[in-house]
């Protein structure tokens, strides 16, 4: 973290000038355990925010510009607008459309900004792992608009102006999750979530011997463009089948004996698969957090390896790269669980692993993946960080 921020600030002066009024900020990614694409069926979900995240140096201009840098695209140079310039759509497929996204998304809820800024952001979130990247930058320009001009927000508001900008700016029909999780992150805790009513607790993650293990397929996911938005179409198309019977407002209202009894409403194949993966999916969840207050550990890995073949088979969101990924971590003694998290179509796995397995579980997947894919995976054993916060600036005498 020192080393991020001190490169940091080295760059914002270089880009912008002296030292003086900058102050540095930060948002974490996440990483979610179970319950995926469950946020925008009413369901619940069980991700943690990470010690990875989103840095930003930032210091208020006396004029109405914006000028924009962030050290993960420095081909993109700096890039400059005003206050008020900018619409949905402008920016293309830049990284500036998730901050941007944010500022619009205030100012569309009547939060002026009275000036422009200065920015510098650097991630150590891996592009297109999705661990979130998106959402902490979008909780962190959130965040740190808060604290520049005093909005009266809650980390909760800040977490609906992130997904605002996701949909309306972005074009990405997500669900709260990832914002969520960035905003509302507690150290060594998960996020048990429930998206209908935004209720949630936090857990305690004690697994003892157990490590959570993140692989990376480098396989990067891009969503807009994808089949997330024809899911997020497809549950809707399902659920409004449902309720010509039903008295529901989403598929996580179902249970299994509901849904099993009344699923041939839905009349067609490929859509009875994607609802059975909504309503399945938030009752693995459920499960998931009894078993962890249970501390039967056994049980919410064998739930984890039930998600990811949801997601394969009934889904369809994974891929080769994050099939094989998992199928190798089956079959290495000491892996309790493991499973595709995100969006899919890419990205990286979340395992549970024994400490003793570690390097065997490296090695086989290591080994297997270069073999069949002809690159490297990658692998990332991150700290259950906390939410959004302002950093202290070391400043050298």
């Amino acid at each position: 973290m020192e080393k991020i921020r001190e490169e940091l600030l080295s760059k914002f002066k270089e880009l912008y000038g002296e030292e003086e009024g900058i102050r540095i900020f930060f948002a974490p990614g996440r990483v979610n355990l179970i319950g995926e694409h469950t946020d925008y069926n009413g369901g619940h979900v069980f991700p943690c925010a990470l010690s990875l995240g989103t840095y930003a140096a930032v210091r208020v201009r006396k004029d109405q510009n914006i000028r924009f840098y962030s050290m993960n695209f420095p081909d993109c140079g700096v890039l400059e607008t005003n206050i008020y310039e900018f619409r949905p759509g402008e920016e293309g497929e830049n990284w500036s459309s998730y901050p941007m996204g944010v500022i619009w998304a205030f100012r569309e809820r009547g939060l002026f900004l009275e000036n422009g800024f200065d920015i510098c952001y650097s991630g150590n979130i891996p592009s297109g792992s999705g661990l979130s990247s998106s959402a902490s930058i979008e909780v962190l320009t959130g965040y740190l608009l808060r604290e520049l001009f005093h909005f009266p927000l809650e980390l909760l508001d800040l977490a609906l102006l992130g997904q605002d900008a996701e949909n309306r700016y972005n074009g990405m029909n997500c669900g709260i999750m990832d914002q969520f999780a960035s905003a509302m992150g507690k150290k060594y805790h998960a996020i048990y979530l429930n998206t209908e009513d935004l209720s949630f607790e936090y857990a305690l993650l004690d697994f003892r011997d157990l490590r959570l293990i993140i692989t990376n397929t480098n396989k990067k996911h891009k969503l807009v463009g994808s089949a997330y938005n024809d899911r997020r179409r497809e549950c809707e198309e399902a659920l409004s089948r449902l309720q010509w019977r039903l008295p529901i407002h989403s598929l996580g209202e179902l249970d299994e004996e509901s849904f099993e009894e009344y699923r041939f409403l839905i009349g067609d194949p490929l859509l009875e698969k994607r609802a059975k993966h909504a309503v399945y999916e938030n009752l693995r969840v459920i499960d998931a957090y009894i078993a962890l207050q249970q501390d039967d550990l056994r049980h919410f890995g064998i739930l984890m390896n039930e998600s990811h073949i949801s997601l394969r088979d009934d889904y369809e969101v994974s891929c080769p790269e994050l099939d094989l990924l998992t199928s190798e971590a089956w079959k290495t003694q000491g892996v309790f669980g493991s499973r595709m998290t995100g969006g899919g179509f890419g990205g990286c796995t979340v395992s549970l692993v024994h400490k003793d397995a570690l390097p065997e579980f490296k090695k086989r997947l290591k080994s297997q993946y270069q073999k069949s894919f002809g690159y490297p995976c990658s692998f990332y054993q991150p700290e259950v960080g906390g939410g959004p916060a302002e950093l202290r600036i070391r400043r050298k005498k």
